[in-house]
């Protein structure tokens, strides 16, 4: 049996931060894992920035409410569905994500937490473990599943080289230029190709 195993941002749905930094108007926000590998220095800096802007959960779930998933990511995901298991790895946080799982039919997601105070600011971030993504495509594979896994980010690539097969889609080009052993898709269409094709390949 082959798990497929997605991350959301940037694949199935907008960037949240940098529609939150869009919303706000401050550029620093539009950092990501595409700009930044290290996880816990960008979160860092996005807390202390909304310290300083005295921005709290409830401004981020306003922006999140208005956010619907990528053109053709939920036909997408349905197809994949219908061949596959999913699994959606994602480093976003289980108070972002609520909204956008309905919009896409609530796939299975391993995501993170954020620590809130009594006043609706976000005091902190937890993650599920450490390097997550890469844990649990290890995980699967341990119950003698095959696996492929695609992304878009530095934070993906540790699951993507882990995977039986790795697809990066819509990646920017330093992400692609570092790591150009994995196929890059750029539509759904190309997605889905790269997918069968992985398939084959692991003869499942």
């Amino acid at each position: 049996m082959i798990v497929t195993c997605l991350d959301l941002e940037g694949v199935l749905v907008p960037e949240i931060w940098i529609a939150f930094a869009e919303k706000t108007g401050i550029e620093k926000l539009r950092l990501t894992t595409r700009d930044i590998p290290d996880y816990d220095e960008l979160m860092r800096g996005r807390l202390k920035i909304l310290d300083e802007n005295n921005l709290k959960l409830s401004d981020i779930e306003e922006v999140i409410g208005g956010i619907a998933p990528l053109p053709g990511a939920k036909e997408f995901l349905s197809w994949l569905e219908s061949e596959f298991q999913v699994i959606i790895l994602s480093d976003t946080f289980n108070q972002f994500a609520g909204p956008l799982m309905a919009q896409l039919d609530h796939p299975t997601l391993f995501c993170h937490d954020l620590i809130v105070d009594e006043t609706g600011r976000i005091a902190d971030y937890r993650l599920r473990i450490p390097d997550a993504k890469t844990k649990a495509v290890a995980a699967l594979k341990g119950l003698n599943l095959k696996v492929i896994a695609a992304g878009d980010s530095y934070n993906d690539t540790g699951m993507l080289k882990e995977a039986d097969a790795g697809i990066l889609f819509r990646a920017p080009d330093n992400v692609v230029k570092e790591f150009p052993q994995f196929p890059v898709t750029k539509t759904y269409e190309e997605f889905k190709t790269a997918i069968l094709e992985a398939r084959d390949k692991l003869g499942c």
